[in-house]
Order: structure tokens, then C-alpha cells, then sequence
């Protein structure tokens, strides 16, 4: 299963700042161009979608913060008065106008140096992921060893560190996973076990990824463990607070983190 390409286009949005308050952008923008264009703040208002009360704010507060007044507006009369755009109204308008053309070139320019934004994209979608659990890795299958029932899926870290998931075969099947694309591991802090001393040891997980400690959060009751593998990465354990202090756990110490192949939870984008 072939991967679709995906391409970032940029986009963004232009805002004036004054006296550290947002004195115009595109809203406002519409606003003025629609009562120069219909002469009335309240059938302005409707054409852009706003109410006639939230359209008389934002034109109260650009008045206050311009220089000279945007907006003439009068009241009275059998049609509850009109507004027109003053000189000074028409003048922001049009340099509003030329710095939105040079912020377009802008983007195109910056788009066209960007080039191939497919890997920007991938990580735009990575760091946007929403999951309760602490760990989230990013890594490229290297082998998938199917089963009767489930398969072992082998994952590769940056920098040469592994994770191997015991998933379904429908799991495989649903996800689309093929050896050499990229896959997510999932992992819950809570299923993770620290050790100090492995020497000899033998031990039927799977998975064994050994760190410095950068972090602890100790608290009553349990403690966070935060190790950095090499090549940057992180993986967080939450144990007690007694099995913390029985291992002698200190930040810039050694650690490894401990979990079954049963607790990966793999994913695609």
C-alpha cells in the first residue's frame, strides 16, 4: 500500500497591532470594504456575517485606536442613518492592500524555498496527534512475522533503537502496515518498568531500552521517570515512589525502561 504524497501549502492571516491591542486584520478589513461598498454598518454587518452590535464594537474600537477617524457614521433619520468610509478610511484600505499582496508573494516565496514539504507534513501530523498516553515514538517498520493469530511487528527508532509490537493480524491488515513505512508506537507510562541492574538477567519482555534519567517527578504517592535514549529520544515510566527510592533513581543516572511487546499500540497517519 503506496502512501499518498502530501503536500503543505501556507497560509496566513495579516493583523495590525496598536497600543498592544489587534487594531486590524481581515475581518475589519471586510467590515470597511462593506460599508464603503453599502453605506450601512448594519447591512455590512450581514453581508459579512456578524451582528449589528458586534460590527458597531469593532468599528468603535478602530476609530479609537486610528489616527483619524475610519468611519463617518450618521444617525437619525427614517432609515436609522448610514456610514461611509472617511479619506483616511479609503487610504488604510489601500495600503491594507499592498501589504497583503507582499505578504502573498511572501508565502510563495517561502513555499517555492520549501520545496518537497511532504516530511513537514508527516511531522506537522505527528506533533498534532491527541492521545492520553505519555509515550509516542515515530519509526519505520523493519520486519513484520505473521502468525496464526497475531504478528510481531519490529519498529526502528531514529538512531537505531528498536520496539517490537505483538499486534492482531487484522490489526496489520487494517492499519496497511508493509515493511520500510513509517508507524507510530504507543506505549502508557503506567506499562512501563524501570530497572537498574539487568547484568545476568533473563527476562521474557521484549523490549528493553536503556537511558540516562533527565527528569523526575516525585510525588506521595508515585514518581515520573524520564529517560533520554541515545539519539535524543524520550520514554517516560510512572512506578511508586518507594520502588523510585529502593532502586536509588537519580537524575544522570542510568536506567532502563522495561515493557511487553503486548503493550505497544501501533498506528498510522
Amino acid at each position: 500500500m503506496k502512501q499518498a504524497t502530501q503536500h503543505v501549502a501556507l497560509d496566513g492571516n495579516l493583523w495590525f497591532t496598536k497600543a498592544e491591542s489587534k487594531f486590524l486584520g481581515g475581518d475589519r478589513i471586510a467590515l470597511l470594504e462593506k460599508i464603503g461598498e453599502l453605506g450601512s454598518i448594519t447591512q455590512a454587518a450581514k453581508a459579512i456575517g456578524v451582528s449589528y452590535k458586534t460590527a458597531w464594537e469593532m468599528m468603535n474600537q478602530i476609530n479609537n485606536l486610528s489616527a483619524a477617524p475610519l468611519v463617518d457614521r450618521a444617525t437619525g433619520g427614517k432609515g436609522g442613518g448610514g456610514a461611509s468610509l472617511t479619506p483616511a478610511g479609503h487610504g488604510l484600505l489601500e495600503q491594507f492592500r499592498v501589504v497583503q499582496e507582499e505578504h502573498r508573494k511572501f508565502l510563495k516565496n517561502l513555499d517555492l524555498r520549501l520545496g518537497d514539504t511532504g516530511s513537514l507534513y508527516q511531522f506537522l501530523r505527528r506533533i498534532s496527534m491527541k492521545v492520553s498516553a505519555r509515550n509516542l515514538f515515530n519509526g519505520t517498520v523493519a520486519s513484520i512475522t505473521k502468525g496464526a493469530v497475531n504478528a510481531e511487528v519490529s519498529l526502528t527508532l531514529k538512531a537505531g533503537a528498536t520496539i517490537t509490537a505483538v499486534v492482531t493480524n487484522g490489526a496489520i491488515d487494517n492499519l496497511g502496515l508493509k515493511e520500510g513505512m513509517d508507524a507510530y508506537a504507543i506505549i502508557k507510562a503506567s506499562s512501563v518498568v524501570i530497572a537498574t541492574e539487568l547484568a545476568g538477567a533473563k527476562l521474557s519482555t521484549r523490549n528493553l531500552l536503556t537511558g540516562t534519567i533527565v527528569k523526575m517527578v516525585e510525588g506521595p504517592v508515585n514518581c515520573e521517570i524520564v529517560l533520554e535514549l541515545p539519539g535524543g529520544t524520550t520514554i517516560s515510566a510512572v512506578i511508586t515512589d518507594g520502588s523510585a527510592k529502593r532502586l536509588g533513581l537519580n537524575v544522570g543516572g542510568s536506567a532502563t525502561a522495561l515493557f511487553k511487546a503486548s503493550s505497544v499500540i501501533l498506528g498510522v497517519s
